[in-house]
Formats: C-alpha cells, sequence, structure tokens
C-alpha cells in the first residue's frame, strides 16, 4: 500500500501547458508507450464529421477491425466539439477545441496498472495532493474499487460508486464496452467526505478518466467478456492546466489566454475590470480561434455543408463577438498569428501553414463582413418593441440574403427575449434549398475589376480540350489576391493563365474542369477554370512547390469528372428535346447548370408537368440512350446552323462561326461543351424534381451517367432503414407512414383537448381567489405547466366566471424540461376595455420585465419572456399597475 500522507505532499508545481503535455507523453513512454502524433480533425471515421474524443483514431482496433502495430500507445488528440456550443465562454470549462491527453493498452495490460500509473502520474509528476483527489468508480466494479483501496491506498471516503449512466462506456448499443472509473480534483476538501457530490462543478472537476473495455454486449444487452481486454484513458489537458496553474477556469490558462488578452488589446477594454458579458465574448473568441485555426490547418474549407459550414459557423461567431466587444476592423489573422505562435510547438504544421491559415481567415473575414452590417441592420429593423418572433421567412431571408446563420439570428434574438420560427425557416429552406446555394455564391467583385484590367495583356488561350485531356503548356500568368505576381508557393490560391489548356473553362451553363497541373518543381490542384475575353483563368491552390511564370507544365484533367461532366451535357440535349416532344414544341431553355454529379434544366411552361408527363420523358430519353446515337460535332456558320434547325439558348449571344452538336435524329443544338460519342455511354437517366422558379418558368433536374448509381444507392439504403425501422416490406411505407401521421394527428388532437381541460379546471379552481377592487374583480396568478393556447382559455373562462368589470392575468413556464421561456396572457371584460385598458398594450409592458415582449387586441392578449427568476416579481407589478387602474 502507498503512503498517502498528505503532510508528505509537495504543493503541486505550476507547470505550462506544454510542460504537462511533455509530461504525461514522456512518464507513459518511459513505460514502454509508443509516442504518437495526433491525428488529423478530418477523421477516417465516416461516422463523425471531425475528430470528436482522443480515441477516435484506434477506434478500429478496440472494435476488433484492426490490428494494432504497436500494444501499448500514448499520444496527445486534439479535438473539436461543438455540440454544446452555447456555453463556451458562459461555464468554466466548456470548449470546441481541446486536447485529449491519453495512454492506451491494446490486449497488454489492464486496470491495475492503468490505475496504478495514474496514481503515480497524479501525485509523483504532478504532485497532487491526495487529499485533493476523489475516485469514482462502476457501481459493480468491485475489482476497481479494490485496487484503488488496497492497492493504491486511496481513502475509502473518497471513493464513489456511480451508476452505468456515469460510469460505463460503451461504443453503441452492441460491441466493445466496460467500466470507468475518473480522478477528480476537490478544490474544497475542508468540507469534508460526507455525501460527496461529484456533480457539484463549483466543487470537484474531473480530469482523468480510465476506461476498462472488458466485454462485448450482444444483440440482446449480454456481457460477455473479452478475449483480449483494452485500455482507453483520457485526461483534459486544459483542465489539469487549470488545476496546476491554479486558475478559476480553463480560460485563465496559458493554453487560452494570451488569445484573450490579444483579443482585450485590439477592442482596447482589460480582461480583469470588464464587464461579465465582455468576459464572455472574449472567451468565445480565445476558444473559437484555437478551433479555427487547427480546423484550417488540417485542410478544412469554409463552406455551407458539413465541416466546412463548422469552420465558418466558429468564424463568424468570432467575428460578431469581436464587434460586440468593439472591434470594428478585421483581425482574425492577428489573432490566428499568437494562436500558432502558442501552439506550434506541440504542433510544427502550423508554422508550416502559416500563411494559408492566414490567408483563409482574411478572405473568409473578409467575405463575412460585407454582408454582417447589412444583415445586423435589418435584424434591427425586425426587433422591435411589437416583435416577441422572428418569422422563419425573416430568418430565412438572412441567412439566404444576408449570410446570417440560423445560429446567429437565434443568439441574437435570444438575447433580446425573442423567439425564432425555426420550423418555418427548415420549410424555406426545403422550397429553396438549390436556389439558396445558388445564391450564395458571391463574386468577387476586386477580382473582377482586377483581372479584367490585366486581362487585354493575354494573347487568347489555345484550347485544345475537345481532344485531348492531357497537354504540355506555358505559364504566361499568375495572379495571387487578384495582383499579377511573378511567382506563387505552397498553400497559396492562385489564378493561372497558359498559353493552352486542356481544362474547360465554365461557360453555356457547364462547369468548368477539375485536375492536376504538375512539373519538376510545382503541383498544383485546379478546382476550377473560367474565360474572360477568350483567356482562361485557371483557378486552384499549390499543394506543392513554386510555380513561376514561362515556367512549363504538364495538365492534366480529371477523366473522371469530365466523363460525369459530359454525361450530364448529352443528357442535358436530350431532355430538352424530350421536353418538346411530350410538352409543348415551343419549349425552350431559359437556363441550365451542367455540373459532375447532376443537371438543371429551365424552360418556359405555363404548368406544373404532370407525374405520368416526366415518366413518359423519362422512358423515352432512357430509349434514346440504349439505341446507342452517335454524337456528332462541327462547326459551321451560324446562318446554315440555324437553317439547318439548331436549336439556341435564349438570351445567348452567338458568333458568326458555331459549334453543332448533333444527335441524328434526335436533337441538334449550337453547344460549345463537352459531350460522349455515343448515347449508350449515358448507361441511365432520371428525373430527380420539377419545380417551379418564375411565373412560367419550371426547372427539372436530373442525373445520368454514374450519378444515377449513386442516386439509387442512396435512396435504396433510405427504403431498407425506413422498412427496418416500420417493420414493413418496401411496399407498404407509404400506408404504413400514412397511417403514423393519422395516429400522431389523433394523439395530438386528444392532447390539445386534455390540456385545455386541466387549464380550464385549474382555471376553475382560482377564481375564488379573485379579489374586489372598487368595483371590479382582479386575478393575477402563476400557472405553470400550462402553454399559450391553454392559458388564454383559461383566462377567457375566468372573465366568464367572474362577470362585468372583471380583468386577469396569468403567468407561467409551459415546460420546465425542455426550457424556462415563460407565457404571459391578459383578459379584460368588455367594460374595462371601454373603460380604456387595452390587454396588448399591457401585457407588452409586464412582459419586458422578464426580457420579452408580446401584444394582441385590447381584451385578450399574449406575451412571452425568457427570465423566468423575475416571473413573480412581474406578476406582483401586473397585480399593482391594475389595482391602481381600476381604483
Amino acid at each position: 500500500m502507498q503512503n498517502n500522507d498528505s503532510s508528505s505532499v509537495i504543493n503541486p508545481p505550476s507547470l505550462s501547458g506544454d510542460e504537462i503535455r511533455d509530461a504525461f507523453i514522456n512518464f507513459f513512454a518511459k513505460h514502454n508507450h509508443k509516442k504518437l502524433e495526433s491525428a488529423s480533425l478530418i477523421p477516417d471515421d465516416p461516422t463523425v464529421l471531425l475528430t470528436i474524443a482522443g480515441m477516435l483514431p484506434f477506434k478500429p482496433i478496440f472494435l476488433g477491425l484492426k490490428e494494432s502495430a504497436t500494444p501499448r500507445a500514448t499520444s496527445s488528440q486534439k479535438c473539436i466539439r461543438t455540440n454544446d456550443i452555447e456555453n463556451v465562454g458562459r461555464t468554466a470549462r466548456h470548449h470546441t477545441f481541446f486536447e485529449m491527453l491519453g495512454n492506451f493498452s491494446f490486449g497488454d495490460y489492464f486496470k491495475q496498472e492503468a490505475i496504478q500509473w495514474a496514481w503515480e502520474l497524479t501525485t509523483d509528476i504532478f504532485r497532487l495532493n491526495p487529499q485533493n483527489i476523489v475516485i469514482s468508480v462502476f457501481e459493480e466494479d468491485l475489482e476497481a474499487e479494490e485496487i484503488w483501496r488496497n492497492v493504491v491506498g486511496v481513502d475509502a471516503k473518497r471513493i464513489v460508486r456511480m451508476g452505468a449512466s456515469d460510469n460505463f462506456w460503451s461504443s453503441g448499443l452492441t460491441g466493445p464496452c466496460g467500466p470507468c472509473s475518473e480522478l477528480y480534483f476537490d478544490f474544497k476538501p475542508e468540507l469534508g467526505t460526507d455525501l460527496l457530490d461529484l456533480e457539484d462543478d463549483n466543487r470537484f472537476i474531473e480530469f482523468y478518466n480510465l476506461v476498462f473495455m472488458q466485454y462485448n454486449r450482444d444483440l440482446k444487452g449480454n456481457l460477455h467478456p473479452l478475449a483480449n481486454c483494452h485500455i482507453d484513458t483520457g485526461m483534459g489537458l486544459e483542465r489539469m492546466a487549470q488545476i496546476l496553474q491554479r486558475k478559476s477556469n480553463n480560460y485563465e490558462t496559458d493554453l487560452i489566454f494570451p488569445l484573450i488578452e490579444a483579443a482585450a488589446l485590439l477592442a482596447q477594454i482589460n480582461y480583469e475590470t470588464t464587464n461579465k458579458k465582455n468576459k464572455t465574448s472574449l472567451k468565445i473568441i480565445g476558444d473559437h480561434c484555437r478551433a479555427v485555426t487547427h480546423l484550417i490547418c488540417d485542410g478544412v474549407s469554409a463552406s455551407n455543408l458539413g465541416r466546412g459550414y463548422i469552420l465558418r459557423r466558429l468564424i463568424r461567431r468570432m467575428i460578431r463577438h469581436g464587434r460586440l466587444i468593439g472591434i470594428d476592423k478585421p483581425f482574425l489573422p492577428n489573432l490566428a498569428r499568437v494562436a500558432i505562435e502558442l501552439m506550434n510547438t506541440a504542433y510544427p504544421q502550423l508554422l508550416e501553414k502559416k500563411n494559408f491559415i492566414l490567408n483563409e481567415l482574411k478572405i473568409e473575414e473578409s467575405r463575412f463582413l460585407e454582408t454582417l452590417e447589412r444583415g445586423e441592420k435589418l435584424l434591427s429593423e425586425i426587433i422591435t418593441d411589437e416583435c416577441n418572433v422572428i418569422s422563419g421567412t425573416q430568418a430565412f431571408e438572412l441567412y439566404d440574403t444576408y449570410g446570417f446563420p440560423l445560429e446567429l439570428t437565434e443568439e441574437i434574438a435570444n438575447e433580446q427575449g425573442i423567439s425564432v420560427d425555426v420550423i418555418g425557416f427548415d420549410n424555406e429552406m426545403v422550397k429553396q434549398r438549390q436556389r439558396a446555394k445558388e445564391a450564395s455564391v458571391s463574386i468577387d467583385l476586386t477580382e473582377e475589376g482586377s483581372i479584367e484590367r490585366e486581362i487585354s495583356l493575354f494573347d487568347e488561350t489555345i484550347f485544345d480540350g475537345y481532344e485531348t485531356l492531357e497537354s504540355t503548356a506555358k505559364v504566361i500568368g499568375i495572379f495571387k489576391k487578384n495582383e499579377l505576381v511573378n511567382e506563387a508557393v505552397e498553400g497559396e490560391l492562385v489564378k493561372i493563365i497558359f498559353n493552352r489548356t486542356p481544362f474547360y473553362a465554365e461557360s453555356g451553363g457547364q462547369i468548368g474542369d477539375e485536375g492536376l497541373v504538375t512539373s519538376n518543381d510545382v503541383e498544383v490542384f485546379i478546382k476550377n477554370v473560367r474565360k474572360k475575353k477568350s483567356v482562361f483563368i485557371h483557378s486552384g491552390r499549390i499543394q506543392s512547390g513554386i510555380l513561376k511564370v514561362n515556367s512549363s507544365v504538364l495538365m492534366n484533367v480529371n477523366p473522371s469528372f469530365r466523363q460525369r461532366t459530359k454525361s450530364n451535357h448529352t443528357a442535358t440535349h436530350l431532355l430538352q428535346s424530350a421536353l418538346k416532344l411530350f410538352i409543348d414544341v415551343g419549349v425552350s431553355q431559359r437556363g441550365s447548370l451542367v455540373s459532375n454529379d447532376r443537371l438543371r434544366f429551365d424552360f418556359n411552361a405555363p404548368k406544373p408537368i404532370t407525374t405520368k408527363e416526366l415518366q413518359e420523358m423519362e422512358v423515352q430519353i432512357n430509349q434514346w440512350i440504349s439505341e446507342d446515337h452517335p454524337i456528332q460535332t462541327k462547326t459551321m456558320p451560324v446562318k446554315e446552323a440555324m437553317a439547318a434547325g439548331a436549336l439556341a439558348m435564349f438570351g445567348e449571344k452567338y458568333g458568326d462561326v458555331v459549334r453543332v452538336v448533333d444527335v441524328p435524329g434526335v436533337s441538334m443544338e449550337l453547344c460549345g461543351g463537352t459531350h460522349v460519342s455515343r448515347t449508350s455511354q449515358l448507361g441511365t437517366f432520371k428525373i430527380i424534381n420539377e419545380i417551379g422558379i418564375a411565373s412560367g418558368v419550371r426547372r427539372i433536374e436530373a442525373i445520368a451517367g454514374p450519378s444515377v448509381l449513386d442516386y439509387l444507392n442512396e435512396r435504396d439504403l433510405v427504403v431498407k432503414e425506413l422498412s427496418k425501422s416500420f417493420k414493413v416490406q418496401s411496399h407498404e411505407i407509404v400506408e404504413r407512414v400514412s397511417s403514423i401521421q393519422l395516429e400522431l394527428k389523433d394523439k395530438i388532437r386528444e392532447l390539445s383537448k386534455v390540456k385545455n381541460e386541466l387549464a380550464l379546471a385549474k382555471a376553475i379552481g382560482l377564481a375564488s381567489q379573485a379579489k374586489s377592487v372598487s368595483n371590479s374583480q382582479l386575478l393575477v396568478r402563476r400557472l405553470d405547466g400550462i402553454d399559450g393556447s391553454g392559458l388564454q382559455s383559461a383566462a377567457s373562462c375566468l372573465i366568464d366566471h367572474l362577470g362585468k368589470n372583471s380583468a386577469v392575468v396569468l403567468g407561467g413556464i409551459p415546460n420546465h424540461e425542455i426550457d424556462n421561456k415563460l407565457i404571459f396572457v391578459a383578459a379584460f371584460s368588455s367594460e374595462l376595455v371601454s373603460d380604456g385598458l387595452h390587454a396588448g398594450k399591457f401585457i407588452n409592458g409586464i412582459a419586458k420585465l422578464c426580457g420579452g415582449g408580446g401584444g394582441g387586441r385590447p381584451n385578450l392578449a399574449q406575451a412571452g419572456g425568457s427570465e423566468s427568476k423575475s416571473l413573480d416579481l412581474a406578476l406582483e407589478k401586473a397585480n399593482e399597475q391594475l389595482i391602481e387602474q381600476l381604483s
């Protein structure tokens, strides 16, 4: 048994974050653990968007899907979690970015070694006083408890048994699992060990978790011992820094506080003396800065989807909180420099990609600042004294037109005690999802101006992409940050002009090609190609090396990307022919998009296309595909082409000589795009959507070639999952869903009826508590657990019951379990309304006392609030005001 006499323990040293990390890793390296670098924040695991835990890189090993290259390992893993982002900056320990120190055993050592080493590390290396440590164990894990008590020597009073929800880890409903044991730091050991409550965040902080993976759970929930048991541990670096540096929260440690100080300096405020709201904003900025710096370094680009959306959301929250504390100019790159300086010792790749990180932040910040001011102005106009709900349409306009994320609208609205109609927003998003994506593509006006001025310096680009996907070319121009330069280096975004190219440039609705440009000195990934005055502008990123003007390179178009795009373009021509055949010979194109994964065709039509017509067109197009028609291309004078019956796109300008794409007997169009050589190469065609986008204009979205298989596989998976969930055959799903919807409607009606009956019953019980004021009856009461509709019914019922000259005000919290939002209802009899009382105006003023507002008719009105602690005070105020007015 070890000696745990607290008098012999030295006070813990105040170690820096880097020293804590090194001490942990080196300790386990001395115990034959292999040091492993942190895995990327972009995980190999397809079930998660980002690396959310220290054990995630080892998940395949724990699940038995992969053999470990070493029996023992230790690492400091960077992690990102945003599921509780609203708590960041508001609690002492919540973060989006954090580091998890871990030691792992893959079928090697088990409980005793893990526990003894955890104790040795904690008390000998970090020199924590045993009197400050409390241990939790799974209530059924007597083995672990015995090791802590009898082998390590922990006082039994400082060992707490906890249930499965706290101390039993599992990877899912089935698979590897096991009990946990956690180490907590006790900030107030002088309070004793009676009835220890580890949920008390003011007293305890969990800093080290040991998972003993010893069972496999089967489909029936039974536990079976594993042949090889594993150890998975995690120590939060930020939490240990808080303990050893003796800080009141993680944010004031040397891991984050330099970022807070830098942000405070930019805002010209002092962290120590500023108000609580500013401190929260500073903490959010400091936390998010670490997250976005690492996300960009690991290859995440800001976008409206997936992990790109997480990055964009964090960046925009930083910008907004910067404005809240008075930072009125771009600041993200300056702050990122501090973050890189803080973390580059542990993560040297931050220095390697420093310029790239700073440039990405500069670009994204610039984009958002352009729209933020307009969006905030519009939001302030929406949020007025009479507003208590921001409609879904208003929230969607902010998102679609001004780039305001829904979460940002909710955050600002909640600060004003106003709610947002999220369901309405979702409905708007569903209706206009594709149009919203298109509308969110911003035009770089700076680029347009700069490149437009310089473009006349270059000769026309020779395009040989109809004949080949590979060619040798010469670099004749490089634009970086929209300025003409002589060279560009790794990580930089560039726009390149070559003397010739096989890359198709975006035009006629078809997107530009993707691919690689390489030489012995450089590799460039080309993301898109546009055309200005017959000069092709290739947009991309330097993957490695240096690109210089006048250098020779090999250009390679991605063949799969081109093939998919060609398939969709040829399918677009067949679709237009089918529309003329089945809908109206006068159908003409009003716009199109041809990409590698789908096609979109806009056309004039006075009414929606029926399901039968869509099916007939689909069958006809697939018939043309199976007939293996050749696709012929040739150039000719435009008059000759039009005379031959070639179709031209509405509003498009053509030169004297045009290119004609002909599918003999099926289609003939003027087109400069790329196409397959025979219709059979399309394989299959599928219409996936048909909608109206303007008066007299319809849109069809479809797919062809390999994209059809992707689409069908996705749908097949959905059908199988639904069949499994509903326990029906695939052809019975629609009937089952309809049945469930009917059942749900019935239940909702029943529930609403019961709620109203409950509200009325409670109301009748309150009637006897009304008091006489002059010649009037007044009742002001709190009534929890009733929604707005129920409160209105109750108030109306009470008015009827109390009779003439009566006033009723009810307030309460509808559902404590969901949130603490408040509802107020005021009802006045017709006599009081005639005397000048107005329920809407009255209840609006009362709700403002709780951070809310509302309104309604003179005789009946409803309002909301967000500050539940002020509810009773507000009702008291309502009572006083009505007594005064009625008297």
